[in-house]
């Protein structure tokens, strides 16, 4: 059954029937933690299926997973799993840096903001980091240390607060906290390896965090987003999420 808590695009009948046979290895599956349901997607280090998508051609931003999935199909290739790549803007730019098949098509946002952190908008929760990859490898850094020393990454995407750093939980979470939602992040686990997650229930950014630090065993680890702008496509779950800010700004792709 499709499931029908998280909004989905009313062609996702037609969208999933048409899209090509998927590899015999299904990344994503359903995993629970700690009482909560979460998605969770596992792709190897330096696997060149993954990018980071932002605009078509024209440079529209492609928006929604269907209109991706669509692009790729006229590629005669297939998206696998697809999630929302970090916070945007009204026009659906990226907020922070944001790196793509090696260009820097949005520069680092270094701003920051002091007062409660209840007030301060997750973006800039400190540390925030920058999540990157390509054909060295993968890692999450702090922003500063991005910054200082430039990692070689084909594609990078910034995001805030970090869940984990050094495997150690951010110290800014509080257990317990009844702020509650759904939400996304990314972690570069043992190995090098990377774990997509999105969570199915709402969860406060302790047990989040936790879930990347101790179940999934991931020394660092970067929240993407939450509530209404955290999606997921993945036509083996018949999942394509509808945003209802209107669309999402960059993607995390899985195509093959």
């Amino acid at each position: 059954m499709i499931d029908l808590r998280h909004g989905l695009f009313a062609a996702a009948s037609f969208l999933f029937s048409a899209a090509p046979s998927l590899a015999a290895e299904e990344p994503c599956e359903r995993q629970e933690f700690g009482g909560a349901h979460y998605i969770v997607c596992a792709v190897e280090a330096k696997d060149a299926r993954l990018k980071l998508l932002w605009q078509k051609p024209n440079g529209s931003p492609y928006r929604w997973f269907g209109t991706l999935a669509d692009a790729t199909k006229t590629q005669g290739k297939s998206l696998v799993f697809a999630m929302n790549a970090g916070m945007y803007g009204t026009d659906y730019a990226p907020m922070g840096l944001y790196i793509e098949a090696g260009k820097e098509l949005r520069p680092a946002d270094l701003k920051k903001m002091d007062g409660p952190q209840s007030k301060i908008p997750n973006f800039y929760k400190q540390p925030n980091g920058i999540f990157y990859f390509g054909a060295e490898g993968a890692g999450i850094l702090t922003t500063e240390r991005f910054l200082k020393e430039r990692p070689k990454a084909e594609f990078a995407t910034q995001s805030g607060p970090m869940l984990v750093v050094a495997d150690k939980l951010n110290p800014i979470f509080i257990d317990g906290s009844s702020d509650r939602t759904r939400r996304s992040g990314v972690g570069v686990c043992d190995g090098g390896g990377m774990r997509f997650v999105i969570s199915e229930d709402d969860v406060n950014f302790f047990d989040f965090g936790t879930l990347f630090q101790t179940h999934l065993k991931c020394p660092d680890a970067l929240f993407l987003d939450g509530g209404q702008g955290a999606g997921f496509f993945n036509p083996a779950l018949k999942r394509a999420d509808w945003s209802w800010h209107g669309g999402y700004g960059p993607m995390i792709g899985f195509v093959e």
